[in-house]
This record gives structure tokens, C-alpha cells and sequence, in this order.
């Protein structure tokens, strides 16, 4: 059972991810980035890790994924269509991108990361929400503020004053 539906996420997050890449509209592009962020959830499910998968939805997903998609739409048009696409700079993104992933794979194999072993018992994820709900509720309180703030200064910063001539009726 596990087979297939690993499968599926995997098209699902793999497919938004090039889709939140290559798409023109930054607002689909945007909602191509949450099926990406859901995708990867789904596979904290599959990991049974249920709290890292809600945790992953609610902050990525619910805030800033949300929050991205509501300053792209703040954004005046003028700046979200305006996009130079050059051949070159596509190869040499590819290219980079390549290189870095190469890198990385390399570096990650040569770690010797399989041969780690630990006498430590696995955490429950029952203790870190328990330690979020009585140690650390106040830096979660204090980020939702920073957020709340945030986002009502992107709405005072982006409203545009709609008179003309003076702006007298009458």
C-alpha cells in the first residue's frame, strides 16, 4: 500500500515543484509551491511522523506559502508580468542546478552517514508537543504576532490612494 502512494506524492510534489519553477503567473506559481510543501507532508505521513507532517502544513503550507501568494497578489501587475526569458540563462540555471545537486550527492555520500549509530531512544513526538505547549508557547504566540504585523504592513504599504484630480466629488 505504502508503494503506490509514494508513488503518487512523489508526481504530485516532483510535478508542482517544476510547475512552481516553469510557470508564468507568479499567483499559480505560488499554488504550484503549496502542492509542493503538501507533497512533501504527505511524505512526513508516510515517514509516521504525523506531528512533523502538521507541522509542515501548518507553518509552511498555512503561513508562508500563503503569506507569499498574498504578497504576489499585492504586487502591481506591472511587475509580475514583466519577465525577460533568455535561453542561455534556462542552460545555465540547469547547469548550475546539476552542479550543485552533484555536489551535494557527493558530499552526502562521502559523509559515511550509514555507519552512525546511536544508543539514544528514538524521540516521541508526543514530548516535543508537549514541550512546545508549555516551554515555548510564548515564541510561538510572539511569531504569530511578527506575522499578524507583517501582513498588515504589506496591506498598508501595497493600498493605493484610487483619486484623481484632487479627488473631490461634486
Amino acid at each position: 500500500m505504502a508503494d503506490p502512494v509514494f508513488l503518487g506524492l512523489s508526481v504530485i510534489t516532483i510535478g508542482s515543484a517544476i510547475a512552481a519553477l516553469e510557470l508564468r503567473s507568479l499567483v499559480y506559481g505560488s499554488i504550484a509551491l503549496m502542492g509542493t510543501l503538501g507533497g512533501i507532508a504527505g511524505f512526513f505521513l508516510l515517514l509516521d511522523a504525523p506531528f512533523v507532517a502538521l507541522f509542515q502544513l501548518a507553518v509552511y503550507v498555512g503561513s508562508i506559502a500563503v503569506l507569499i501568494l498574498f504578497t504576489v497578489m499585492l504586487v502591481r501587475r506591472e511587475l509580475i508580468f514583466k519577465k525577460i526569458e533568455d535561453g542561455r540563462r534556462r542552460l545555465a540555471g540547469i547547469g548550475l542546478m546539476m552542479a550543485v545537486m552533484i555536489s551535494l550527492g557527493a558530499v552526502f555520500l562521502d559523509s559515511g552517514i550509514k555507519g552512525i549509530e546511536t544508543d539514544e531512544p528514538p524521540v516521541d513526538f508526543r514530548e516535543i508537543g508537549a514541550d512546545f505547549v508549555v516551554y515555548y508557547w510564548p515564541a510561538l504566540v510572539a511569531m504569530a504576532l511578527v506575522l499578524a504585523g507583517s501582513v498588515t504592513g504589506a496591506l498598508v504599504l501595497a493600498r493605493r490612494e484610487d483619486t484623481e484630480n484632487g479627488g473631490g466629488t461634486g
